[in-house]
Order: C-alpha cells, then structure tokens, then sequence
C-alpha cells in the first residue's frame, strides 16, 4: 500500500556532506569513453598488462579447494596468508614488519579515507606535497582540515620546506615514487632527509606508494617504512600491478595506529572481500609478480617514451614538462598566461583530453598546468594527440 500525498522531506545534510565534491578526475572520464576521443586524462592502467588467465586459473583454484571460505565473512584485517606476503615484501635487514601492522582496505582509496577519520579532527593542519594527489585531497576534506602546502621542485618535495609549517601537523601526505600528477621521484638522500624532518617533528609520514614497483630500468628505491617503522605508514595497491578491478589495497602502519584503523574499517565495511584475497595471494605467493611487473615496466616505459619524444617535436620551446623514469604520468607546464581548462575545452572539441593541474593544488593552484598520461593509448594515438595539443598551445603563444 503506497501513502497518499506526503510531506516532501526536506533533506538536511550533514555539514561533511557539503565537502564532498566530485572528482574531476572522474567527470573528464565519462567523456573519455567515447571511442574517437585520445585520451590522455584517465590514470588508468593498461588493460592489456591485466593477467585475466592467471586471475581465472586462480578463482577456480579457490572456490574449488576452499570455497565455502572464501565465500564466508573475513577477519576485518584481513586474510592472513597475504598479509604475511606483505609484510614479508616490506621487511628488510634493519625493518621487520610483522602482519599485524598490516590492514588489507578496499583499494588504497579507503585507506585514505581510514587515515583521515582516525587522524584528522575539524582544523587539523595536514601537510600535503604541491601539487598532490587528487584522491587524497578529496578524501581529508571531507574531514575539515587545514591544508598547508610544502614546497616541491623538480625534484619533488623540498624536506627543509617543511618546518615552517610543520608545528601542529596531525601528518605530511607524500607520493616518492613517480608520483601522481607531476611522474617526479624523491632521491635517497631527500628520503632520508624527509623521514629525520618528520622524526624531529613527531610528524607522521604517510608513504603512499601505487607505482613505486613501476620503474622503467627496474631499479625500486628504498622505501622510507624501513627508515623509520615507527613513525611512517606505508600504503600499497594491487591496482597498478595487477588489476584495479578487484579493489585491493592495504596500509601498513605502526601497531596502535593499526588497531585504531582496523576499528575504524570494522565501522566503514566490516572487511574486504575475502574471495578477492585469497585469489590475489594464490596468484602472487609463488613469485608471478617478478615475472608479470617487468612486461609492464617496458610496455609503460615504451609508451612513455613515444609521448616525450612527440612532445619534443611538436610542444612550443617555452613549454616545459618532466621526465619521468617509472610510473604513469608527465607533468606539463604552459606559459603563465595560457589557462589549461580553457586548453581542455579546445582540446576535446579536437577529440583529445587531459587533466588540468589546478584541481591538483590544496592551495594556490597554477592554472597553467596539466597531466598527461599515455599508458592505455598507442603510440600512433599518442604522436596524433600530442601534435593536436602542440597546434592548440601554439596558437596561444
């Protein structure tokens, strides 16, 4: 029986509900997906690197010899032999990380949003790179922060920037690896530097590390978790080394810091698929991901070269851009006067998208910046759409 003539509510909601804001990000990809656009704007991994064999051999696997668990609920921390594979992985000589510390989250997306509920309080001041990651800033503000920015170069954050801002920090947010947007990489030396800034400071490090294993000559940097095990929280994704359709990430943090996050994900979802865990671990627990992770690094270090070599033939002098040496992404900048949102409308009205850099910046973002990705276009694609963005830039100069 239906009721006659309601009230209309009058929906009043939550003061956080007025933060959320779609991501740009994401509302440029509901373009992207018509076939005659080239799209450089998606940070998405290739799907020709997703190992749909070995995932479907794995399945079987699963639900034919241990079905009925992992159909069942999970542990909330998630499904011990793989965190055990973790841990194992981000131990070294002078850093031992047990599966305790590790929480298995839907995605690393979530883990953010953990970090932010369990570490950010209404006017907390959060340290973030500039330009940062665009999911990051999304997921702390929905929690009121203060942002406060740290000087970034070309070589990415600038570690004595921090102390001017670093008094009252609840944590400093960094991608060292290839980072999302700007492709730059932290040196070993600004590493350790940046974990003893912190330290001094009593700072929490997040060390957030999608496309540290992403590197074009093979070589991984040291990760900053085994610097300091205390005072650093390591987070990583099976997106970019496998697939992102199966939503599997995890945070690796110091033990009270780690229980406080399992409670919090308790209250978020109760756990994360543990199906989908137990199909990760029987796929990567016998070493495939030494063997898959360098088809990947040479599809994207191929793509990534036919991108700057197109940029070089066809970009205006003044234009400048990075060089990445692992990962997904070029950071380009423009002239001062040339606004790249404005570029974006031009450039899809040519059937080519890329990402503005201005939604990037926690503050003070400079408009006349912009990501380009190149690893899910071909290389033909990639030499027609730079050439397109070459003309459309030209014309403003």
């Amino acid at each position: 029986m239906k009721i006659e003539n309601p009230n209309p509510i009058e929906w009043r909601f939550a003061e956080r509900a007025e933060q959320l804001q779609a991501s740009f990000i994401r509302e440029i990809l509901k373009i992207t997906q018509q076939p005659e656009i080239i799209s450089f704007a998606g940070g998405l991994p290739s799907p020709a690197t997703f190992p749909v064999e070995e995932m479907k051999v794995a399945y079987d696997k699963v639900l034919t010899q241990n079905g009925k668990v992992a159909l069942q609920y999970g542990p909330t921390d998630g499904y011990t032999p793989l965190r055990q594979w973790i841990a194992d992985s981000l131990s070294t000589g002078g850093a031992k990380i047990v599966p305790e510390q590790i929480l298995m989250t839907s995605g690393s997306q979530q883990a953010l949003d953990l970090l932010g509920k369990v570490l950010i309080d209404e006017g907390s001041r959060v340290l973030v790179e500039t330009p940062s990651y665009l999911g990051a800033l999304q997921a702390f503000s929905v929690y009121l922060p203060e942002f406060k920015s740290v000087a970034t170069d070309e070589h990415g954050l600038v570690p004595s920037s921090i102390d001017a801002v670093a008094e009252g920090a609840r944590l400093l947010y960094s991608l060292p690896n290839f980072q999302n947007p700007t492709g730059r990489s932290l040196s070993v030396e600004r590493r350790l530097e940046l974990v003893e800034t912190c330290a001094r400071h009593g700072l929490p490090l997040i060390e957030d590390d999608p496309y540290g294993s992403l590197s074009y000559k093979g070589e991984p940097s040291p990760k900053m978790v085994a610097m300091n095990p205390d005072g650093v929280i390591y987070m990583g994704s099976f997106s970019k080394v496998l697939t992102p359709g199966i939503r599997l990430g995890y945070v690796c943090a110091p033990l009270p810091l780690a229980r406080r996050l399992e409670l919090a994900k308790q209250a978020a979802d109760l756990h994360t698929s543990q199906l989908t865990q137990m199909v990760v671990h029987e796929v990567i627990k016998d070493g495939f991901l030494d063997q898959h992770i360098p088809k990947i690094r040479a599809l994207y270090g191929d793509q990534c070269q036919v991108m700057l070599d197109a940029m070089a033939q066809h970009f205006p002098a003044s234009v400048e851009w990075t060089k990445p040496e692992g990962g997904m992404f070029i950071w380009v900048t423009l002239p001062k006067h040339i606004n790249a949102m404005q570029l974006l409308d031009e450039a899809i009205a040519q059937k080519v998208a890329f990402v503005p850099g201005s939604p990037f910046y926690a503050n003070e973002p400079e408009t006349n910046t912009l990501r380009l990705s190149f690893v899910t276009v071909p290389p033909e694609r990639i030499r027609q759409g730079i050439e397109i963005l070459g003309k459309l830039i030209a014309a403003k100069i």
